[in-house]
């Protein structure tokens, strides 16, 4: 059994002409819709490869293999808009997708808001940011990965009793973006994973837990042996967990569960939810939402970054910006539909936001729980218990009870509760400690007063 992670040298690299291809096809259709009559038309083209494997218990449950195709056709007869979209490239499909679209567009409606971005704002420095490198990874070398990531799980410790088994994922994605401005954006990028669950304990006294690694590159990947102790650690750190008296106590998220406070931020701000004004942070533009020493800044030409790019899905360049400055509520998150919906410019993030990053002003983890003294921390969210109209929050949550700057026991069965406005406002520490898994690079961060409902 390998677990060497390193790429086949002797492998072909074939993405440059396949995008040549895709940009081909890309032309021929925009060209195809200007003939039939279209004012502006706009064509998406993918590619995707993969390779993900599952084992459990020693054994292989899955090995599957991927590849897909698909290009999107929109085009606009002035502001009546049809689309459609196929994964044939025969030159007759290609051709029946391109008429498909005209014929929808004849049925819909003048929407003042629809068509391409501004010309004006097409991106002119297509660079890359260093997101390809693909992993010549065959069935067998991945089978063998995940059984070593689960046999390191499983073997650092007696009480590890089950598993829930141990994964292994390559994939390749490449995309062209064209438009009736002259517009030609490629993009081509890697991403790779290994994962496992472990179940610590017996009959009544179970937890199950689990760890992943992700990256661009499998040069930064953890190592599977590594993977794999870390999720029996975490799972043996919830076994006897305690109830705890319903209240209001301090809680720190730790950081896979901190982003997700960010990623309700973002769904408050988007352009989607604000027009249709589904948003508890309408009209908040330019107010005080966090503590004044508070920073999210959108940074897309981040060397590796999981969303780095030169341009977003409607081929508008994007910029380096804050999104939150002194507390301050910068701006939202608009494409050029919503924007015009909105009456505002577009924000180049269509398609999403491009790494963003929340300003630390505390230590890692262990200084934060130690600032922190009595309180909750928590590692685990379940429920989708939040009003983006209202603001309300209220989620399930598992994780461990502080006492005197540490750890103190495992709890689960708990909910905790608030509204994001004043969790957001009550936030008093962003820690050092990163989790570079996401887009949304933040570390744990402490909000100090939530309604935690207990069992007692």
């Amino acid at each position: 059994m390998t677990t060497d992670l390193s790429p086949n040298p002797a492998a072909g690299d074939d993405s440059l002409q396949r995008l040549d291809h895709l940009e081909a096809i890309s032309a021929r259709l925009i060209e195809r819709c200007r003939a039939a009559g279209a004012s502006q038309a706009e064509v998406s083209c993918s590619e995707e490869r993969g390779l993900n494997v599952n084992v459990r218990m020693g054994s292989v449950e899955t090995v599957e293999s991927t590849r897909d195709r698909g290009i999107a056709v929109t085009v606009y007869f002035g502001q009546r808009k049809g689309s459609a979209s196929t994964a044939d490239l025969r030159e007759e499909s290609l051709q029946a997708t391109v008429d498909q679209a005209c014929a929808i567009a004849k049925f819909t409606e003048d929407d003042p808001a629809a068509g391409l971005a501004d010309a004006g704002l097409m991106a002119t420095d297509l660079r890359e940011f260093d997101g390809w490198h693909p992993w010549v990874l065959d069935a067998d070398r991945a089978v063998d990965l995940a059984l070593a990531c689960e046999t390191a799980g499983r073997e650092s410790d007696a009480r590890i009793a089950n598993s829930d088994g141990a994964s292994v994922g390559s994939g390749e994605s490449l995309s062209v973006y064209a438009n009736s401005h002259g517009f030609f954006g490629r993009d081509r990028s890697t991403q790779h994973s290994i994962g496992c669950a472990l179940i610590a304990g017996q009959g009544a006294d179970m937890q199950r837990d689990g760890w992943y690694s992700l990256a661009l590159a499998e040069s930064d990947l953890e190592s599977p042996a590594a993977i794999g102790r870390h999720a029996a650690q975490r799972a043996l750190s919830r076994l006897a967990p305690r109830q705890v008296a319903t209240g209001e106590y301090p809680v720190l998220f730790a950081s896979e569960m901190a982003r997700s406070l960010i990623g309700h931020l973002l769904g408050a701000v988007s352009g989607g939810a604000l027009y249709r004004r589904a948003s508890f942070l309408v009209d908040s533009a330019g107010t005080q939402l966090f503590p004044d020493w508070f920073s999210i800044h959108e940074r897309p030409f981040l060397p590796r970054g999981l969303r780095s790019a030169a341009f977003d899905a409607e081929g508008v360049a994007t910029r380096e910006s804050a999104l939150v400055e002194a507390g301050v509520l910068q701006r939202y998150v608009l494409g050029s539909y919503s924007a015009r919906k909105l009456g505002l410019a577009t924000t180049a993030n269509a398609g999403g936001v491009h790494n963003l990053e929340v300003a630390a002003n505390a230590g890692d983890l262990d200084a934060m729980l130690r600032g922190m003294g009595r309180g909750l921390l928590v590692t685990e969210l379940m429920g989708q218990g939040v009003n983006n109209i209202t603001g309300d929050y209220s989620r399930g949550a598992a994780g461990f009870w502080i006492e005197d700057g540490a750890i103190s026991h495992a709890v689960d069965g708990i909910t905790i509760a608030g509204n994001l406005r004043a969790i957001f406002r009550a936030i008093e520490a962003v820690g050092s400690d990163v989790d570079p898994r996401s887009h949304v690079h933040t570390g744990s961060i402490l909000v100090g007063k939530m309604t935690v409902a207990g069992g007692q």
